[in-house]
């Protein structure tokens, strides 16, 4: 399906449009994907099922925060590398704010009330998560063929949960999409139209590298040097993002002496209550070892080479998705994509949410009311929370 070229928003429309999402959006990076495609796929339609799968798959496939590139791709979409910019802004400050906060003894979400609020926020993201997977399979999966291959996936990682299984499973689901999804069933994703040339896309692939080389060297210099270095090493060597990026920042803070283990664990725990994504967590760890300054230099250290490598792929990834063998296999990837969240909606989401009756029924109540009465995801989010609030009571 082609969608029209839409009509281009400003810097500031992008940024307070993420900064919403940003303050809304809890349960880790398989929940943001699904407020995203509510957001801007079926509410505001800036593009399709097919080409949103397809920017999903390409920040699966690259190192980095998964959820947090689809944002900076959306939003380049939109405005180009300043929309991006805006994106990812207003989806992080929330998040970091709050971090750095607590890397100086403030937490909000400890108990009580506070802790309801929460865990109802978790459990809406439960819902959100059910109906992306509910309307991605239709679209994505709707033949026997592209639903065995999503059913297979869910398996693989439900039994093998780890980042190489996830890659995994999306180049099988490209091979199996080559071979048997030639027929043309399905979406084709229309062309992303993403507003940045090849020449500023090599120069951000280029940058990525010297970065990557350049901070060790530079690294003995000073303790704001050592603390960009292990970021940015934290975010390049990463795939799959969230939770498995906590064993790279652990060996560079913890036996340096940046942070003790009681303090990285407490800052770890708080980083899976709020809002947006958990590479926030480098701002706790940072201003903890290095005060705002240090909290600010790992935030932009751990994010910058996913963004890097996402505004340095999309222009040859808008290209390669159109050929035919390219769309064959993206039929098998987006199948997998499915298969990927239909197992994290299992685990780690709905096993850290719903342990009680309860839980289910708020679960339950927020799917009827975002599927069947369409209601608005905010609205839907603004009442799990008071639910939260008063079962914390």
């Amino acid at each position: 399906m082609t969608h029209p070229a839409p009509p281009r928003d400003g810097f500031l429309a992008i940024l307070l449009i993420f900064l919403r999402l940003g303050l809304t959006s809890f349960g880790g990076p398989v929940a943001h994907l699904g407020y995203f495609r509510a957001e801007f796929v079926t509410r505001r339609k800036w593009l399709g099922e097919a080409e949103y799968a397809d920017l999903v798959a390409l920040a699966q496939f690259l190192p980095g925060p998964a959820s947090s590139q689809t944002g900076f791709a959306l939003g380049m979409l939109r405005v180009g590398l300043g929309g991006g910019i805006a994106a990812w802004i207003g989806f992080t400050m929330p998040s970091a704010l709050v971090m750095v906060a607590a890397a100086y003894g403030v937490d909000w979400a400890t108990g009580g009330v506070g802790a309801g609020i929460v865990h109802g926020l978790k459990l809406v993201a439960v819902a959100v998560v059910a109906q992306a997977v509910w309307g991605m399979a239709g679209s994505l999966a709707p033949d026997r063929t592209r639903a065995t291959i999503a059913a297979a996936a869910a398996v693989a990682l439900l039994l093998l949960p780890s980042a190489a299984t996830q890659i995994g499973v999306i180049v099988l689901g490209a091979g199996l999409g080559l071979a048997l999804c030639r027929d043309g069933a399905g979406p084709v994703g229309a062309p992303l139209g993403i507003a940045i040339g090849r020449g500023p896309a090599l120069a951000a692939l280029a940058a990525f590298l010297v970065l990557l080389v350049g901070l060790p060297v530079l690294a003995p210099l000073g303790h704001g040097a050592a603390l960009a270095e292990a970021g940015y090493r934290a975010g390049a060597l990463v795939f799959g993002g969230g939770h498995v990026v906590l064993p790279l920042l652990e060996r560079a803070f913890v036996p340096s002496g940046w942070v003790s283990a009681d303090a990285f664990l407490a800052g770890y725990a708080l980083a899976q209550a709020v809002p947006g994504p958990l590479f926030t967590f480098g701002a706790f760890l940072g201003a903890a070892s290095g005060g705002v300054l240090g909290g600010a230099v790992v935030l932009v250290a751990i994010f910058l080479p996913g963004l890097l490598l996402m505004a340095g792929a999309l222009p040859f990834w808008d290209g390669l998705r159109r050929r035919p063998d390219a769309q064959a296999a993206l039929r098998g990837v987006n199948a997998a994509v499915v298969g990927i969240l239909l197992a994290a909606l299992f685990d780690p989401i709905w096993q850290g949410s719903v342990h009680m009756p309860a839980d289910f029924a708020l679960v339950l109540a927020a799917f009827v009311a975002l599927v069947l009465w369409k209601a608005p995801p905010w609205a839907v989010v603004v009442a799990a929370a008071a639910a939260g609030a008063l079962m914390g009571v």
